[in-house]
């Protein structure tokens, strides 16, 4: 069966598409649906439109598998009837229950190799899109990627495998290290730092590690914030300095785990900033509940402007995560691309857990690193959260959030993607260990 859908864009299918296509399905065995990479036509100029390859970590809805699909019709049968009260992703149902049946085949391109041309407008990238989509939208979503994982036997069931943290009860030098992993943003790192020091709870620490070696411009504004320097105040949360040479996000984080006298980490970009009760609260959370590993906050989004003031962008809703609930929320995270800000753990569960990525997921590029962290800590431990804003997260032209170009979404895709792989890997073995 070959399914075309124009419900968003013309399609034109190239002469030799469905001779390719079913030759295609024809040499491979256990297939379930067969889909190829296209060209894009906006206003007469072509361009190539390359697919991903499928894996079973290939569960967000965002994942293009383009327009075009030959579906096996013995896999169709078998993966039949869709959920009946899925009205807007039907597509998204489908295309699951297709890869339960067998193998999701990709026809790439090298050049002028895709089997059809798509008419539409180009659009850069943006990581918050997802964000602006309606609660209807998101439940019906939830709902197609949780019956997904149940038919997979990934499905974590509410409070299933939570443990005690072991150092709930035990007492640190601090209540809270705050680490921040910085590369040439002097301008930013100053506004960073003195969000920390006006917190409520005067028992934290600033761990700076600036990862541009000795020559990083951002060196001389953190010593302005030590012993000696213009910005020192005695009475103020301790700044400490850790210098490297090597841009890794995740070594920066977990060096500054292994310096940190805190009980908890405490998350902070380097051009982002922290309420004033951003760690008071963050700690609040934690004393409800010892099986409690990690809490996680909701942030504004603010935007940098030419002369260099920081406005809220109004267009933007304070930024709950509110897909994340208790009793279903760790299931959910599968198939989105983040879980909130700022994020907080246990330093020691860190330790437990094998620290944060260094890079070594495949095409991890000091992308991800947190999210990996998250999906492992919430096997075993709750998470955590706070409703209220307590953290900006401020946009501006140097930034990696937003109108990103395709490259760099498809490694990023393939980094996450492939980290839901390994998640999903481990909850079926968790389930095969807690069913019997």
């Amino acid at each position: 069966m070959l399914l075309i859908n124009v419900a968003s864009h013309p399609v034109r299918l190239k002469d030799s598409a469905i001779d390719l296509l079913e030759m295609v399905a024809d040499v491979s065995p256990g297939w379930s649906m067969v889909y190829s990479d296209y060209e894009v036509d906006t206003d007469g100029q072509l361009s190539e439109e390359h697919l991903l390859d499928h894996h079973a970590g290939r569960v967000r809805e965002s994942m293009d598998y383009g327009s075009v699909w030959l579906i096996s019709t013995a896999a169709l049968a078998r993966a039949l009837p869709l959920q009946p009260d899925v009205r807007q992703h039907m597509l998204y149902d489908l295309r699951l229950r297709l890869s339960e049946q067998g193998r999701m085949v990709h026809i790439a391109s090298r050049y002028a190799g895709g089997t059809y041309t798509v008419s539409k407008t180009r659009q850069g990238q943006n990581v918050f899109d997802y964000l602006l989509q309606s609660k209807e939208s998101q439940l019906e979503l939830e709902s197609v990627a949780t019956a997904h994982l149940k038919r997979v036997g990934a499905y974590l069931a509410p409070g299933a495998a939570y443990e005690k943290v072991p150092y709930a009860d035990k007492d640190y030098p601090l209540k809270a290290s705050v680490i921040i992993p910085v590369n040439d943003r002097p301008e930013f790192i100053g506004d960073a730092i003195e969000s920390v020091l006006r917190q409520t709870i005067p028992e934290v620490e600033v761990i700076v590690v600036v990862n541009g070696g000795d020559a990083d411009p951002t060196i001389p504004v953190v010593k302005s914030y030590q012993e000696g320097g213009s910005n020192f105040r005695p009475d103020a949360p301790n700044v400490q300095l850790l210098v490297v040479d090597v841009n890794n996000i995740g070594y920066c984080l977990n060096s500054g785990l292994r310096l940190a006298r805190g009980k908890f980490y405490v998350q902070l970009d380097s051009d982002d900033q922290l309420a004033e009760d951003a760690v008071e609260k963050i700690l609040a959370v934690y004393k409800q509940d010892a099986t409690i590993g990690m809490v996680i906050g909701s942030y504004e989004v603010w935007e940098k402007q030419a002369d260099g003031n920081i406005i809220r962008m109004e267009s933007m809703p304070v930024v709950t995560h509110d897909e994340w609930t208790e009793e279903n929320g760790r299931n959910n995270l599968l198939r989105i691309n983040g879980a909130g800000a700022p994020r907080s753990f246990y330093v020691e569960v860190a330790r437990d857990l094998g620290y944060l990525d260094m890079n070594v997921s495949p095409s991890a590029r000091n992308y991800g690193e947190d999210y990996d962290f998250v999906l492992r800590m919430i096997e075993k431990h709750r998470m955590g959260r706070v409703w209220d804003p307590i953290y900006k997260v401020i946009r501006h032209g140097g930034g990696t959030d937003h109108n990103i170009d395709q490259a760099t979404v498809d490694r990023n895709n393939n980094a996450k993607d492939h980290m839901r792989f390994e998640a999903i890997r481990r909850r079926q073995k968790m389930n095969e260990v807690l069913n019997g």
